[in-house]
């Protein structure tokens, strides 16, 4: 199965549904990706609103 982002949270998945949010919607059409290792020290991960460990992707049509 090909790597899908939520619409909700950006997460990157191979499930048919987001471990993180639990969204049902999600995208194929998906831009660039950042992994996010600790949550709770990162600047960007706050920026993006990110509470878990994973990959994101930045942008998510």
């Amino acid at each position: 199965m090909k790597e899908s982002a939520c619409k909700n949270c950006g997460y990157i998945t191979r499930d048919s549904s987001c471990s993180v949010c639990g969204g049902k919607e999600l995208s194929t059409d998906w831009a660039g990706f950042i992994l996010i290792i600790d949550p709770k020290n990162s600047k960007i991960a706050k920026k993006m609103g990110v509470s878990m460990p994973g990959w994101y992707a930045i942008k998510v049509r």
